[in-house]
């Protein structure tokens, strides 16, 4: 599957309205970006294997460690998504938007701290 980039960000909000609410109303400072795939400095900074395919990232600090003494941080909190990896795994748009929500969810969760447990309960075991 091979969309092009507008295609592909219509995909992602379609899927990002899919969503719950109790974890898409916790994403206010969280920016949600897409890039063609992660850059060689995410993957080493993660120390995600070269040879499995990124979907995406969370990139920031998680909730717990912000504080109110802290600095603001140089640059938001960023959840990317990644199109080619995806693209890559979906035969069709239904399954490229429902991989693309799963993404965003799991990402979020690292920020929020959510469970894998409440994640199944929400269906995203």
């Amino acid at each position: 599957m091979k969309l092009s980039p507008n295609e592909f960000d219509r995909a992602v909000r379609r899927a990002y309205g899919r969503i719950p609410a109790e974890i898409r109303d916790r994403m206010d400072n969280v920016v949600l970006t897409v890039r063609r795939r992660p850059t060689q400095e995410m993957l080493e900074e993660t120390g995600y294997p070269p040879n499995e395919p990124l979907l995406g990232l969370y990139w920031g600090a998680s909730l717990p460690e912000h504080s109110f003494f802290a600095p603001p941080p140089l640059h938001p909190d960023t959840i990317y998504i990644f199109q080619e990896p995806l693209e890559g795994m979906c035969w069709t748009i239904e399954e490229l938007e429902r991989e693309i929500e799963i993404t965003v969810v799991h990402e979020v969760a690292h920020f929020l701290g959510i469970s894998e447990e409440r994640l199944e309960e929400l269906g995203y075991g």
